[in-house]
């Protein structure tokens, strides 16, 4: 009788440690500690990736949370880096010593990141980056890194492509080329691969000049440009200096054959309403446009816009899918420790679901941590009767139907 009391006691007393572990289980808070630029030159991407990032979180907590982990909520804490990478590193420390966040994302500039990527490689936190692209990010031998967008040799090397291929489909020589870009590592990044491509691809190169981007007054590189007068400029700039280079080689009438963009504050929404016709016939490259053909896509992009009031652009697109691949991560991971998320993250290999909106085939990550399927697309923006717009050109076979591309410019 007296060990049928015991076997009673034991068995209740596993029901209530079950229960108890259940409920903790359930109660769990998956903490994100995000570093994005929420002012300085880079506020507006900043916010539109934040945007993005809410609404795909708000999604996946309203759906059920983290299953794995009893319904977890994933909380997501922002922190402003101000595009200085010295701000991005302290906020990195404060996230994981103080907050004791589980894992850490951002931070847009890949000159915050560069650093970041350090910070939580020492810790073994992982460090989930969607969009900034500089190459050396990923070159390190870090082990909890990880970059859902294409590197910056992969834009400059399918800018130099598409070029080749606009030459041969419209019989057109392109002999010199200038490069004008954001001083940051981002832009110089950019500003190193083209100068290997221009050799190799037989270009003369008539114009090498960074700038700040904070700069107010841009007309002394436009007036650079014009003397250069380049048969093809490209450029790497983020919003606002994006907007004045547009309007002041406006003013200057400054047009060459073409200018093609490096995503950015040329993706930037605030870019074509502040420039108008001044952004006709420009190129830009980037991993996602409205009239991508993905399932999903444009309704994803319809929910954006009725919240936002302006359509997403490839880096926030990046933004949001990052997001479902933590969610990801976490239902494999079937816990909040850092190294199993980690782990996780390694083995991750999506094709479905919300987080394939983009216009890759999948996302899967090699050893260095890069998503090896990441690719690039060609827009052009035009007027082809609905106001200015961007439409995807290239590759050809991604083309949007009956369009043409306007190549040299008029």
């Amino acid at each position: 009788m007296q060990s049928n009391r015991q076997l009673i006691c034991i068995m209740i007393t596993a029901a209530l440690v079950i229960a108890g572990a259940h409920a903790a289980l359930a109660q769990t808070t998956i903490k994100v500690g995000n570093i994005l630029p929420l002012s300085g030159p880079s506020a507006s991407v900043g916010l539109q990736n934040k945007q993005a990032q809410d609404m795909a979180i708000q999604e996946i907590n309203d759906a059920g949370g983290i299953k794995a982990l009893g319904g977890a909520k994933i909380q997501m804490l922002y922190a402003d880096s101000e595009s200085k990478p010295e701000k991005g590193v302290a906020e990195a420390e404060r996230f994981i010593n103080t907050e004791k966040v589980n894992i850490l994302t951002g931070a847009w500039n890949s000159a915050v990141s560069y650093p970041v990527s350090a910070v939580a490689e020492r810790y073994g936190i992982p460090f989930l980056v969607p969009v900034s692209v500089a190459d050396k990010i990923t070159e390190q031998g870090f082990k909890y890194v990880f970059r859902i967008a294409a590197k910056d040799s992969w834009w400059t090397r399918d800018q130099f492509a598409f070029l080749k291929d606009m030459e041969k489909e419209f019989n057109t020589k392109i002999a010199t080329v200038a490069f004008v870009y954001e001083n940051g590592d981002w832009g110089k990044g950019f500003a190193e691969g083209w100068k290997k491509l221009a050799q190799q691809g037989g270009y003369k190169v008539v114009l090498d000049e960074p700038y700040p981007s904070t700069a107010t007054d841009l007309s002394p590189v436009v007036q650079k440009i014009k003397r250069a007068n380049p048969d093809v400029l490209f450029l790497t700039s983020n919003a606002a200096d994006a907007i004045l280079l547009t309007n002041t080689m406006a003013e200057y009438k400054v047009k060459p054959k073409a200018i093609i963009a490096s995503g950015g504050g040329h993706a930037d929404p605030s870019f074509m309403k502040a420039t108008g016709k001044n952004a006709r016939y420009l190129f830009d490259i980037v991993e996602w446009e409205t009239d991508v053909n993905k399932p999903g896509a444009d309704k994803t992009n319809e929910k954006f816009k009725k919240l936002y009031g302006y359509n997403l652009a490839g880096e926030s697109v990046d933004a949001y899918v990052a997001m479902y691949v933590l969610a990801d991560a976490l239902e494999r991971a079937k816990s909040t420790d850092p190294k199993a998320i980690r782990d996780a993250l390694a083995a991750t290999k999506l094709t479905t679901g919300p987080a394939m909106i983009v216009g890759y085939d999948a996302i899967e990550f090699d050893a260095s941590g890069q998503n090896k399927h990441a690719a690039l697309v060609m827009i052009q923006i035009n007027d082809i009767g609905k106001g200015m717009e961007r439409i995807t050109v290239w590759p050809k076979v991604s083309r949007r139907a009956n369009y043409k591309p306007v190549f040299p410019t008029p």
